[in-house]
């Protein structure tokens, strides 16, 4: 019987132990504040903590603590960098379109505009002799209105698609070509307009031929005693020396 008194001893004196340790062992080390700023939860509300206590006991309890504050100094917002190119100027502004005719500077009238054709072979008996033994003769149209008459007059001119004028024996020999006023400018005696396209002549005798006819018909206009004539930026001999 005396084995198991020691034993019971024994663990009386291993509890008396670990009381005595619990009662005079050094206490748990408090939580320290930390210099980092807590990070917000998803709900921007932060939890409380704790931190443990020790009682007389041997046992720890936790006791709350004071939230941490989740409110944060107002930072100013970065500055944006410099940029490295100088600001340009700004964008000058783009006319808009007007669909209003330009001031020619030049009074409104109605007139007859004189178109000039060619009577073949007349020799200079009716107008002008030119090429092969021809005459260049002059037509009138109906009344028209205008304020530069250099413009209508050679449009009607090329806008004729007929190589015969009417009951009269004259003939126009641009009705086959292709050509489109773009401009003509009066400087002294000497009318000079512009055309773009091409020509569609029947021979040779043709060449002097559509040349007086845009000469004369220009000159009529405008009152001038000679003509220039340039087709697609050339001078109209240059351009009818290759047909």
């Amino acid at each position: 019987m005396t084995k198991p008194r020691l034993t019971a001893l024994s663990v009386l004196g291993l509890s008396g132990l670990m009381l005595l340790t619990g009662c005079f062992g050094p206490p748990s080390p408090s939580p320290t504040s930390s210099s980092a700023a807590p990070s917000a939860s998803p709900t921007g509300s932060a939890s409380p903590s704790t931190s443990p206590s020790t009682t007389a006991g041997g046992s720890t309890t936790a006791s709350p603590t004071s939230p941490p504050s989740t409110s944060a100094a107002p930072t100013s917002p970065a500055a944006p960098p410099p940029s490295s190119a100088p600001a340009g100027p700004p964008p000058a502004p783009q006319p808009q379109p007007t669909q209003e005719p330009q001031p020619t500077g030049l009074p409104e009238q109605t007139a007859p505009l004189t178109i000039y054709y060619v009577a073949v072979d007349d020799n200079g008996v009716s107008g002008p002799r030119i090429g092969c033994g021809d005459s260049l003769v002059a037509t009138t149209t109906g009344p028209v209105r205008f304020t530069d008459q250099v413009r209508p007059s050679v449009e009607t001119l090329l806008a004729n698609k007929k190589r015969d004028v009417g009951m009269s024996g004259l003939i126009n020999v641009l009705y086959q070509s292709n050509l489109t006023y773009l401009g003509g400018e009066l400087n002294g005696s000497t009318i000079s307009i512009w055309l773009s396209g091409n020509f569609m002549l029947g021979g040779v005798c043709d060449i002097p031929r559509a040349k007086a006819q845009l000469e004369y018909t220009a000159m009529a206009a405008s009152g001038a005693t000679s003509a220039q004539v340039y087709v697609n930026g050339r001078p109209i001999d240059e351009v009818l020396s290759l047909k």
